[in-house]
Formats: structure tokens, sequence, C-alpha cells
């Protein structure tokens, strides 16, 4: 391995050396160019004789033996650009190259390359004009819509996947989207399930759409989610839809619901002035980082004193909520981030949000779960690693709910 990383940095220098500037070596008609062409035209040469069986300049021992039969010229679109390669026939016409099939006009680097900019919520002709820009490559509109309309059936492979029986943290959310309906234009919910699984790995379950976000359409996902075959969530943790933990009972009746506190906080600032802001964010940290339960319900009261004359649905609305914010309160505070927060769904979540309002309006469910899902799949690659102190939670879910994660 060292000799050859050591040849191919010497045939790098060499080529700068011979070809200095960007266009010679990477160039429509550059070096770099010229080289894949010329492999990709051993590649087919190769595979040609390896499925007759001899070399070219060998005779056939039978006379009726299939044999070769000249060469077709096809042009290739790749990422550097655009190439001509001459395509070795058989006289029986049954070669079926597997480099460069049948009718392909373009290699997989140049589908990855749209998927890229699509799952960044480049529009198609954005994406066009962003490959003739670099590579000097032509592509249609329609070619750019097949090659993301091609991930529809992996996405649906993806969406019905088992799962593992078990999830010790489940985060249940949902993002807006505005799609077109006819005439109309109207906001419909994007509902999305992550869990962590008993290794501490993110992994989103599925996503889902729906017109307005609700605690019956939310009973049909976590029905789903049974099916494919998750029998048991830990934790899951929801914003305050009304409904939502009854609907989760519903399913899993021995799941701990944990509301999020992001989308408490997030709720309670709403509608609070400027210059409020700031001081009374300050007032409920005092509560959702406080060390015991007890602590809490001290810094809740002396919130609603404060604040009461001049906010007075917050403390309201904490206090509706309170049996489900305070499960994370029997947690040592180093896991509590783990639980408690949705750290890891709003990090995505803000991914998302990016990529929609580049989009602004989309033409059709389809067009939604396509462009999320490649999202997704990008942000995925990036999950690898455990969410943070997971040992230490992990250790704590054995003592606490050992036996159903034994089961």
């Amino acid at each position: 391995m060292a000799k050859r990383n050591n040849y191919l940095g010497e045939l790098a220098k060499d080529l700068v050396k011979t070809y200095k500037t960007k266009e010679a070596l990477f160039g429509k008609e550059g070096v770099l160019n010229e080289l894949k062409k010329n492999l990709y035209q051993a590649a087919l040469n190769g595979e040609l004789t390896e499925y007759l069986g001899y070399q070219g300049y060998e005779r056939t021992k039978k006379p009726k033996e299939n044999t070769r039969n000249g060469y077709s010229r096809k042009t290739v679109k790749s990422g550097s650009g655009e190439f001509e390669v001459e395509v070795p026939r058989d006289r029986e016409g049954e070669f079926d190259p597997k480099i460069i099939k049948k009718r392909q006009t373009r290699i997989e680097e140049m589908d990855e390359k749209i998927i890229w900019l699509y799952s960044r919520g480049a529009s198609v002709n954005e994406i066009r004009r962003e490959l003739e820009e670099l590579y000097g490559v032509e592509v249609s509109n329609s070619l750019i819509s097949s090659v993301t309309g091609s991930v529809l059936e992996d996405m649906r492979a993806w969406q019905s996947r088992p799962l593992d029986e078990v999830y010790p943290i489940v985060y249940l959310d949902c993002i807006v989207v505005k799609t077109r309906e006819g005439k109309r234009i109207i906001k419909k919910s994007v509902y999305l399930a992550l869990g962590v699984n008993t290794e501490g790995q993110k992994e989103l379950l599925g996503m889902w759409i729906s017109e307005n976000e609700g605690a019956r359409f939310w009973l049909g996902v976590l029905t789903e989610l049974k099916n494919r075959g998750l029998e048991d969530i830990l934790i899951a943790c929801v914003d305050g839809l009304t409904g939502f933990p009854e609907a989760i009972e519903a399913v899993y009746p021995k799941t701990k619901v944990q509301l999020c506190i992001v989308h408490m906080v997030r709720n309670s600032l709403k509608y609070v002035s400027y210059k409020d802001r700031k001081e009374l964010a300050g007032d409920l940290k005092k509560i959702y980082q406080a060390k015991t339960q007890e602590e809490a319900e001290d810094a809740l009261t002396e919130f609603a004193e404060k604040w009461d004359k001049k906010y007075p649905h917050i403390s309201q609305m904490w206090l509706k909520h309170w049996e489900n914010i305070t499960p994370f309160y029997a947690y040592p505070g180093e896991i509590r981030k783990a639980i408690y927060t949705t750290n890891a769904i709003e990090s995505m979540n803000m991914t998302l949000r990016n990529v929609i309002k580049r989009k602004r309006l989309f033409p059709n469910d389809a067009s939604v779960f396509k462009i999320l899902y490649l999202a997704i799949d990008q942000i995925s690659k990036r999950w690898t690693m455990p969410i943070r102190n997971w040992k230490m939670a992990m250790n704590w879910f054995l003592i606490e709910f050992g036996d159903r994660i034994a089961a």
C-alpha cells in the first residue's frame, strides 16, 4: 500500500509539472478526462475478452463460435465532462457490458452529483446550470428528474424496513412544508421519528406527511412502527401536542413520556416582548436545570410570582404539562441532556428546514418525500458516533429497564 501511495504521489507531481493549468488537468479536453476515457475503454475491451474467453488476436477453434464484431461509439457524461468511448460488440449481439451498460449515457458519479445537489435543496434548473458551469456538460431537466426520481423505490424500501425490537429513546417531532394542491397552496406536517438504539446510534425510523399535526395521526404512526417490529420504547420525547401522551400510551403503555424542553421554552417565549425575553428565558432555565424535582417546583413557583401578571399563560402551560416534564429529574445530570432535549432531532430539523427554505414550495407530496429522504441520507452519514454520555445512560437504563431490554 505504501509503495502504491508513493507511486501515485509521484505521478501526481509529474502531471502537475507537465500540465500546468487547471484546464489542462481537469478541463473537458484535459489529461484526466482523457485518462478516464482510456480506463473505461480498456475495461470495456477487457469485459468482452472475458465474455468470449479469448484475446482479440487469437483465432477461434470453432468457425461458428461467437466473435468480435467491431465497435459502436457512445458519448458518456461524467463529473469531469463528456468523453467518447468505443463499445465493443459481439457478432451474436449478446454481450452486455457492466461498467457502461447498454443505453447508459452517464456514469454513476454524475448521478451522485445530481443527487447531492438535489438533497441540498437545489432546483432542477439550478442543478442543470451547475453541471454546465462546472463540467461543461449539458443535461436535460427530464434526465435530472429521472435520476432524483429513481430514489423513490429506495425510499419505499427504507420506509417499510424492519426495526429493532427496543429503542431506549425515540424522539417524535414534525416540520411544516408548503405544497401545491390544484390551485391551492397549503401547509402540511411531515412527521419524523428518530430513534436511538441500544448502541447509542441515531436512526431515523421513518417519515410521514399529513395536512395537520394531530394525536390521531401520531397514533397511526406509532402503530406502523410496532407493525415493523418495534415492540418497546423506554422513553419517548415529544412536543406539547394535546393528546400525544395518550396516543403513545395506547400503543406503548409502558413508555415514559418526556416533553421536549426545547419546545416548552420555544412556546413559552413565543409571545414575550423582546426586552423581556433574555431575563424570562434565564428564569425558565432555573426550572429545567434544577437538580431535583422539588427544586424545580420551587423555581416554577418563583417564576409564576414574578411573571404571571404580565405572562400568566406560561406558568399555566408548564403546570398543565408538569407530569410529562418531570421524568428526567430522576436521572443524573450527566445524562439528562440525552433525554429531555431533542438536540439530536433539532440539529437534523435545522438542516431539513434549510433545504425546505431553498425549495419554498413543493409541487406534490412525492417531491417532499424525495428531497427530505435524500437530505436525511446525507445527514445520517455523519451519525458515526454514539450520542454523548451514552454508556452512562445505558448503564442507568439497564438498572431501571433491565428486564425489558433483555427481553
